[in-house]
């Protein structure tokens, strides 16, 4: 846009633009006048014509020449409308027969009921103008309408305006073409202009400046295009011509200037050399002291950025302890949610604490009130002491009861400041640095919590004290907790096997039952070597096994004689009922399933359900080789007790039908080895009294 062409060239398209705009405009807005006046012209004339022409009609008395008038008239292809219309707005007459007794439109009759008489408007949406003029009563109709009545009626015409609207936009249309067309044919014009007396002649003359500009004095410039053009490249061609003079004149004077000053430059040469020379040194000097200055600067920076190093090496130190701290408690509150055991939760706490605190000896003791001692649960760090059965007295000399009594932990860095304390502990080991707290659930001290000597021979601190602190409070509503769920499984395997008990006590048969059934499958576990959780799930199905037996008619259980089909369908209820009674007790699902499968057979022939072997529980499998192997070695009243052999050549016969094959032989091991006494009798032959044997699953219920 910096060009002058496309500057001059854009002003006069502007200039031009605007003006022929402004006129088309004022040309429309003339024309839409125009169009007005002539539609408020015809409605007079058309109105006037018409009510001259109904006043006739009415006074003749032959009204349905005004429908026939209005139907001539609307057949025009520029009205649109007649009707006549009462002061309410309901159409009284029209040239459409549907409307007459119908109101006006909302919208007309808006601008019928606007004001004075004649009313005229033009509705640009509808390109329709609209007029109103009333009806006059006057003497002549006075036979007719009560001469109270001013005004008879309304005559609206609507004439429409398309045909001269679309006159108009052809007109429009052809105006705006042809001022497109003299636009084009003005701005290029302009252009050819522009281009042969303007930018033609300064290309030239700018031509000509860059030879001069690279050193060409011999250039001249013809311009004949117009009379300032010819002006301005004569003036071009002086100026060059006095500039080539005066360049010549100024390089014969830088000539003699250089002669004459290597002449004076051999005798200032060395007086300006050791001018040279002296600033050098000077510079020299003031480098040195700059030097100086910026090595003490550098020292100087060096011990702060050492001390620097050092706090944050400080911070750093900090910052790995109190990670340290929360992952540690982090940990510990895993290891609380983790388990309801009291001894796997101890367990757990007393790690974590330890390795996040770098101790060699770690343990929790528990406070007995009753007895006023001190009950060590778990200890670690430490062999030579059994927790089981550490039991310690709540003497002076005890850190533990020394917290339990203040209610508040204990740092001792160095175990020689504190006379006051044993250094051996009484579990047999020296303590030189330990930190105790005590374990609180609410107002109560239900124990303490140690950790004893560091790892690396260093000592506890402050900060340990506060994390074992922490810990601490933890760790005592978990271990509150996990006291009182084992309280409540208690209460609740107290209760059942009181229920048991119940039911064995009816039955002198059997009686002691479930108490052999479960020394039976313990010692088939331990030999199986199973782990803890899965011991105390089997001895609880041993000692439940029979709950179901509540349930069965007693009559039917001390039964002699000879058991009918609906006698043993019903007996084999039993494993169902006992599933029915526990099912309210959440933390004995595994027990109450292995106490439904413990009359399954290994073949799948078993009662209630005839489960696979490939479903069965382990427990149920040992469940189901011991209480058959009872029931074989005990008298009932329908035959007396097996022997031992018999008995043991009945499970082995039955491996693999029956019984699980894998179970049966360990299972004869535990029996053989002695650490079980057997009745003797003299059904050593194996033959029931009172009725032929049955099967085993029948005599085991």
């Amino acid at each position: 846009m910096k060009s002058l062409k496309v500057k001059i060239l854009g002003l006069i398209t502007v200039i031009v633009v605007t003006i022929l705009v402004i006129s088309a405009v004022f040309n429309f807005h003339q024309q839409k006048e125009l169009i007005q006046t002539l539609a408020d012209h015809n409605a007079t004339v058309i109105i006037e014509t018409v009510r001259s022409s109904v006043n006739n009609a009415m006074r003749s008395g032959h009204s349905d020449e005004v429908r026939e008038l209005f139907k001539r008239i609307q057949s025009q292809n520029f009205v649109t409308g007649l009707r006549i219309v009462s002061e309410s707005g309901t159409i009284l007459n029209s040239a459409q027969t549907d409307e007459i007794g119908k109101l006006l439109p909302a919208d007309d009759l808006a601008r019928f009921r606007r004001g004075t008489f004649p009313v005229k408007e033009y509705l640009p949406g509808k390109k329709i103008f609209d007029s109103y003029a009333p009806i006059i009563n006057t003497p002549d109709c006075h036979s007719c309408h009560p001469a109270t009545q001013n005004i008879l009626g309304i005559l609206e015409i609507e004439i429409s305006l398309a045909n001269l609207d679309a006159i108009v936009a052809k007109e429009r249309n052809s105006v705006t073409t042809s001022t497109l067309i003299i636009i084009g044919l003005i701005i290029i014009t302009i252009s050819l202009f522009l281009i042969h007396y303007v930018d033609r002649p300064i290309r030239h003359l700018i031509s000509s400046m860059q030879k001069v500009e690279g050193g060409d004095f011999d250039c001249s410039t013809l311009i004949t295009s117009s009379t300032e053009m010819r002006l301005l490249s004569d003036k071009f061609n002086r100026m060059v011509e006095r500039l080539k003079g005066m360049v010549e004149s100024a390089i014969s004077h830088e000539r003699e200037l250089a002669r004459a000053q290597e002449k004076l430059a051999h005798h200032g040469e060395m007086h300006s050399m050791n001018h040279r020379l002296e600033g050098q040194l000077k510079e020299i000097e003031n480098l040195n002291v700059s030097l100086e200055e910026r090595i003490e600067e550098i020292e100087e920076a060096n011990y702060k950025i050492a001390d620097l190093a050092g706090e944050l090496e400080d911070k750093n130190t900090n910052l790995e302890k109190a990670v340290t701290r929360l992952s540690t408690l982090y940990k510990v509150g895993l290891a609380i949610n983790s388990t309801m055991e009291s001894k796997p939760l101890f367990d757990l706490v007393i790690r974590t604490t330890m390795d996040s605190l770098e101790a060699q000896i770690g343990y929790i003791m528990l406070h007995d009130r009753q007895q006023d001692v001190l009950r060590v649960t778990t200890l670690i760090g430490h062999d030579s002491f059994a927790p089981e059965t550490g039991v310690l007295e709540m003497k002076p000399s005890s850190v533990s009861a020394w917290v339990i009594n203040n209610g508040k932990p204990r740092l001792i860095t160095d175990i020689n400041d504190t006379p006051e304390f044993d250094k051996m502990s009484a579990m047999g080991y020296e303590r030189k640095t330990l930190i105790c707290a005590p374990l609180k659930t609410k107002e109560e001290i239900i124990g303490t919590i140690t950790v004893v000597n560091k790892l690396d021979n260093s000592v506890f601190n402050n900060e340990d004290l506060e994390l074992l602190s922490t810990i601490a409070a933890q760790a005592s509503i978990a271990i509150k907790n996990a006291q009182l769920y084992e309280e409540q499984q208690k209460t609740y395997m107290n209760t059942i096997h009181a229920l048991v008990s119940a039911i064995e006590a009816s039955d002198s048969y059997t009686r002691g039952h479930s108490e052999r059934v479960t020394r039976y499958c313990m010692a088939l576990a331990k030999k199986l070597d199973m782990p803890p959780e899965r011991l105390k799930i089997i001895e609880r199905a041993a000692v439940l096994h029979d709950i179901g037996k509540i349930g069965i008619d007693l009559s039917l259980l001390h039964k002699e004689g000879r058991l009918t089909p609906e006698d043993i369908r019903e007996l084999q209820q039993h494993p169902a009922i006992g599933m029915k009674i526990l099912a309210p007790i959440e933390f004995l699902s595994d027990v109450r399933l292995c106490i439904g499968q413990h009359h399954e057979r290994f073949d799948g022939k078993g009662y209630p359900n005839n489960v696979s072997a490939d479903q069965l529980l382990l427990e149920s499998r040992m469940l189901a080789i011991a209480d058959s192997f009872d029931a074989m070695t005990s008298d009932r009243p329908y035959r007396k007790a097996l022997s031992l052999d018999v008995a043991i050549k009945e499970l082995m016969e039955n491996a693999g039908t029956q019984f699980d094959p894998d179970l049966v032989p360990p299972f004869v091991e535990v029996l053989q080895s002695g650490n079980f006494s057997f009745p003797t009798t003299n059904a050593g032959s194996g033959q029931e009294y009172g009725q032929p044997r049955v099967p085993i699953s029948i005599s085991a219920a």
